[in-house]
């Protein structure tokens, strides 16, 4: 005699889960044994360096994030995190531009004497010093442009603290994996505590 459509459907979500709880449990001891390795490669980094040369002290004062976490929401409704990394988002950027070469302003264009043009242009320069003399002596402020934090120790880092970098960016993207499997397992332990309910209510019935 066969299972009642019902309780198969149980087992099915039953086995997912232990499927679900078995992925977790090693993506958490991949985490944990990826942090114990970026730590210890840093006291490593530290001992061949010096304590001070690997501190909170070498900090740059203005840092930008490399790494956004987004969220979405799957088709069965759980909330799913992905990271994105800006560290070569710069890079496409400025592949992507392109210099406009020739004339913006459609039509002719009446010819100018050189020497006419030369003149102009400095009795306009010698009207703006005249105006504002403190304008040649200020700067803008550069940019703060996304910098390799292994810089903010030196040049010429140790492989340790390289190895503790890496270390640390897969840990980021497992975080992620880790923080979506846990809604996603939450979510099929309700669907299973549901099934489960109705088919005690069917059995009353």
């Amino acid at each position: 005699m066969g299972l009642d459509p019902a309780s198969l459907r149980i087992d099915q979500r039953l086995l997912y889960f232990m499927d679900q709880l078995e992925i977790l449990e090693e993506k958490r001891q991949k985490f944990n044994a990826l942090i114990e390795e970026g730590w210890f490669n840093i006291s490593k980094a530290r001992y061949s360096m010096g304590n001070k040369q690997v501190s909170a002290l070498q900090y740059a004062s203005e840092m930008d994030p490399h790494v956004y976490v987004t969220t979405s929401l799957s088709e069965n409704g759980v909330v799913e995190f992905q990271c994105e990394r800006t560290e070569n988002k710069e890079e496409l950027n400025e592949s992507d531009i392109v210099e406009n070469i020739g004339p913006t302003e459609g039509g002719l264009r009446r010819r100018v004497n050189v020497k006419q043009k030369e003149t102009e242009d400095e009795s306009t320069c010698k009207g703006q010093q005249q105006k504002d003399p403190q304008a040649n002596t200020k700067t803008e402020k550069p940019k703060c442009q996304h910098q390799d934090p292994l810089k903010w120790f030196g040049i010429l880092v140790p492989q340790n603290l390289k190895q503790a970098q890496t270390a640390f960016k897969e840990v980021i993207t497992l975080s992620a994996e880790i923080s979506t499997l846990q809604n996603a397992i939450l979510a099929t332990r309700m669907e299973l505590q549901s099934e489960m309910k109705e088919k005690q209510r069917s059995s009353l019935n």
